[in-house]
């Protein structure tokens, strides 16, 4: 029988050669990287801002009812997400008091009774802790959200669950177990909880190691070898989204959960056809962001931040950290650039405490360099304490200049094509300022093009750019210069320019 070809008319064949040439080009470019992604960021986050809500000590009342009324002034700062630190209920067994110590071994009721315990103690996945309300409240709280432009992802923790979840007795098999004859790592801190590791040792559950990794005590490690656990992770994270309508997750310690739970848990999301966003608290574990994950942590800058304001290294070092990133990550993964949130503040210290005078041009950077910038509960009110973690420590609220500083770097941010995330921004080049103290670059996006100039150092620095032209507006920090001329820069000064056309 004679086959019935079809004739493809040139111009179809013009048309599918000059998109497999523009796949082919588009696959070279993401040849240097390391990690491609799969995924696609909803469009409402290509310039946005994130905020970390510490429910428990953003207000007196440390509900979701009182936060509500603070969202207004947020959204007028222009705060896009709102990331809500955990919401379940926390668990009571082996709750802790301190870092090292835990609620049961107080001896006063009055006493035991202020301890809260972590959030991140996760007692059951399907509920709200009634310390901060109903799971009505939190449904109001997230229309509201809606009704301001703004939206709202949840915190959540699946390594591991409180040790009076459900699963602990209903499913043994979820958890990772332990030969009950072997020792527990820290024999020292078994002496000082005896009844800890007892009633661990019954469980037959694996001990937690104080001296490899955490401190995570208040907490029992799941067994993702158990395939079952991977279904009820997938309908955990689409219930909240069906049934509250959140728009995504800030996924704690995500790169202790194999890669392959991660994609089944992001299918299950994306079959409810929604936009929605991923976080994951990792920097290094590159599996994530090939289709899970749209968003990693920017751990490295934080902390090469810290060690530059410390003086433990210098601003040749400094730099490194943007080559580097650059070569691993496909520009389309967006990084969250943050000078402090919940870990860094209550354990390591405050903005104040670790960049002392430096803090506000820091914080300039978070806004300035690729990624999404970070600000948590009263940050953008120069919060100078440590706010304590297992209790409840009210964030004290004072009128002062930090706000207008944080609403003038947003404003600049969604205004300047250049300072978005990911691929909607530009990409970013070192300049060289013959400058010891003075970390400069540009970012170029279509017509859009910044310049960014911080004296990272205590002292007076001239700097030289030698670019031509003085058609450069001053959007943030001290006047602009000729840039072609040398200038002066005083310590921890900072100035970001505009290009006029």
């Amino acid at each position: 029988m004679k086959k019935h070809v079809r004739r493809i008319p040139a111009t179809y064949l013009v048309l599918i050669l000059l998109l497999s040439c523009t796949r082919t080009a588009q696959q070279a470019s993401l040849e240097k990287y390391v990690v491609v992604t799969q995924v696609t960021n909803p469009e409402w986050s290509k310039n946005a801002v994130i905020y970390e809500v510490n429910i428990r000590q953003h207000t007196p009342e440390g509900t979701f009812q009182a936060f509500m009324q603070d969202m207004p002034r947020l959204e007028e700062m222009g705060i896009d997400i709102l990331w809500l630190m955990p919401i379940f209920p926390i668990g009571e067994k082996f709750r802790k008091a301190t870092q090292t110590g835990f609620v049961y071994e107080i001896a006063k009721k009055e006493q035991r009774e202020k301890y809260l315990g972590s959030y991140y103690s996760i007692r059951d996945y399907r509920a709200v802790n009634p310390e901060f309300g109903t799971i009505q409240d939190l449904k109001a709280l997230v229309d509201k959200a809606h009704e301001l432009g703004m939206h709202v992802i949840l915190d959540i923790a699946i390594n591991h669950t409180a040790w009076d979840h459900e699963w602990v007795t209903t499913h043994p098999e979820y958890y990772t177990r332990i030969d009950t004859t072997n020792p527990p790592w820290n024999p020292e801190w078994m002496k000082q909880h005896p009844d800890y590791y007892r009633e661990l040792k019954k469980l037959g559950m694996t001990y937690p190691d104080p001296e490899n990794e955490t401190d995570w005590w208040d907490t029992a490690d799941l067994n993702y070898d158990n395939v079952d656990l991977h279904e009820e992770m997938k309908e955990i994270f689409t219930y909240w989204i069906a049934e509250v309508g959140i728009d995504g997750y800030r996924c704690d310690v995500a790169g202790k959960v194999p890669c392959v739970v991660w994609n089944k848990i992001r299918s299950a999301i994306d079959d409810l056809d929604r936009e929605v966003f991923m976080l994951a608290e990792d920097e290094h574990e590159y599996c994530l962001y090939e289709k899970a994950f749209g968003m990693n942590y920017g751990w490295e800058l934080h902390h090469r931040m810290n060690e530059l304001a410390q003086g433990r290294i210098d601003l040749t070092e400094f730099k490194k950290y943007f080559h580097k990133h650059d070569s691993i990550f496909d520009p389309a993964i967006y990084r969250m650039n943050f000078i402090t949130n919940h870990d860094e503040n209550s354990w390591n210290g405050t903005i104040f405490e670790r960049l002392g005078d430096a803090a506000e041009v820091y914080a300039f950077l978070t806004f300035t360099v690729p990624g999404m910038p970070l600000i948590y509960s009263g940050q953008e009110n120069g919060l100078n304490k440590r706010l304590a973690f297992f209790t409840k420590d009210t964030i004290p609220w004072t009128n002062n200049r930090w706000e207008t500083i944080y609403s003038d770097f947003i404003r600049v941010k969604k205004e300047n094509q250049a300072l978005w995330n990911g691929v909607s921004g530009g990409e970013m080049e070192i300049l060289d300022t013959k400058a010891p103290g003075i970390f400069a670059f540009q970012r170029i996006r279509d017509n859009s093009k910044v310049i960014a100039i911080a004296n990272l150092s205590d002292s007076l620095q001239q700097v030289r750019l030698g670019i031509d032209g003085t058609n450069f507006s001053t959007l943030l920090g001290v006047k602009g210069y000729d840039l072609s001329q040398e200038f002066l820069l005083g310590a921890y000064e900072y100035m970001l320019l505009v290009k006029e056309e």
